[in-house]
């Protein structure tokens, strides 16, 4: 994932062949699975007033998610990010984050947070000091509640950017981290995952370490649950498993149920994401769960 400038979107849009276009974002998308799964969330963000904006809006307010906030009327436009998918699956993105960066402590609403049972945080808004400053707000309203606080790394560049302050967020104010291998790696500057894995024991309740193809890593203290991936006949775009993933998990841990079956759900979910093109699902996730775990 590499941040880019409106000039650049611009230039790369213009640039690219026909394009599938959808409502994205690694937050949004795993409130979208969630709701998928039949759970009720609510989503913080910002969106300007144009096409764009619009669409976000329909398209997460149509899937039963709660989203109150105004559109913005200046500034930078709606965020966007444009991918590029290989044949073989990997994608890379270009991540115009336009008014989205400047979601602020003014955005957070403490009765959502306090009402949720997990307020959930992505890595890729951290470049912003006004956004460093919600997500801490956030995660302060959430403990004072009695709520739990997971975040995502989002991105290997965005934990290079940022490793001491995430480091400090991860050990003050996170319950459950996401993050994939070599996310955790460089969280830790560690040699291998083994190393990361014995590090983030100590310094998180539950690390939940996805390894792709190899499954996942559940590491909650002295207890380790290794989750295998759920199989997929054709992997089309991978482009937000990872959102998916987390949205099974949570969604599970809401629920009270083990971290193993929590794993096995998160699996399912990103396996039909990870089937087509786009990071939304496209069949119902908990119909899917039901068919394949009862």
């Amino acid at each position: 994932m590499t941040l880019i400038d409106w000039t650049r979107a611009e230039t790369l849009y213009a640039a690219m062949g026909p394009a599938v276009e959808v409502s994205g974002g690694s937050a949004a998308n795993t409130i979208a699975a969630v709701a998928s799964l039949g759970g009720h969330a609510a989503f913080i963000g910002k969106v300007k007033d144009d096409q764009l904006g619009g669409i976000f809006r329909h398209d997460i307010v149509a899937l039963g998610i709660t989203f109150a906030a105004l559109p913005s009327t200046d500034g930078l436009s709606t965020g966007r990010c444009l991918i590029l998918v290989t044949p073989d699956a990997h994608r890379t993105m270009n991540t115009f984050l336009g008014v989205s960066a400047d979601l602020g402590i003014e955005d957070v609403d403490a009765t959502v947070v306090a009402a949720a049972h997990t307020t959930y945080l992505e890595g890729y808004l951290w470049d912003r000091p006004p956004a460093k400053q919600a997500f801490v707000t956030a995660a302060g309203m959430a403990h004072q509640a009695g709520r739990t606080v997971a975040l995502s790394l989002s991105d290997p560049f965005c934990v290079d950017r940022h490793r001491d302050d995430f480091q400090q967020l991860v050990e003050r104010h996170v319950d459950v981290l996401f993050a994939n291998e070599d996310e955790i790696v460089s969280l830790y500057q560690e040699h291998s995952f083994d190393g990361a894995l014995q590090r983030v024991r100590h310094h998180c309740p539950i690390a939940v370490l996805t390894r792709s193809e190899k499954g996942a890593v559940i590491v909650a203290g002295d207890d380790v649950h290794i989750v295998d991936a759920e199989k997929v006949p054709h992997v089309v775009d991978s482009t937000g498993a990872g959102d998916a993933y987390a949205a099974g998990f949570l969604w599970a841990l809401a629920r009270g149920m083990c971290l193993e079956t929590c794993g096995r759900i998160a699996a399912v979910c990103a396996a039909e994401v990870i089937s087509h093109v786009g990071a939304r699902p496209e069949t119902s996730l908990a119909e899917l769960v039901r068919q394949k775990l009862g």
